[in-house]
């Protein structure tokens, strides 16, 4: 016994199961060592707590990327105000490493 096929069945079928192909989109995705480099870049820089709150990073973790960025060869200054707050890091050059 053999199977007929119909014609308007199958291709009702088919575009049932044919699915769009998905867009690809155009915008970069914006890394947290972009975010990190950008705020660390900024004219007051940035010190870890206002880091880790920022890009939900964990304090050890964020001491983590900035000993990482300076392995990478950015150059970061700490000043430790004599208030008692926390030490700020900022970025002041770039010592031949890339910018992200």
């Amino acid at each position: 016994m053999t199977k007929t096929i119909n014609p308007k069945r199958e291709s009702a079928r088919k575009s049932a199961t044919a699915r769009a192909p998905k867009q690809v989109s155009t915008i970069a995705k914006v890394t947290k060592k972009a975010r990190l480099i950008a705020l660390l870049s900024q004219k007051g820089g940035a010190d870890v707590p206002s880091l880790s709150n920022t890009l939900g990073w964990l304090p050890h973790t964020t001491r983590a990327a900035l000993t990482g960025l300076r392995k990478a060869g950015h150059e970061i200054t700490s000043v430790k105000p004599d208030n008692g707050k926390p030490s700020r890091y900022q970025i002041v050059g770039l010592t031949g490493a890339e910018t992200a």
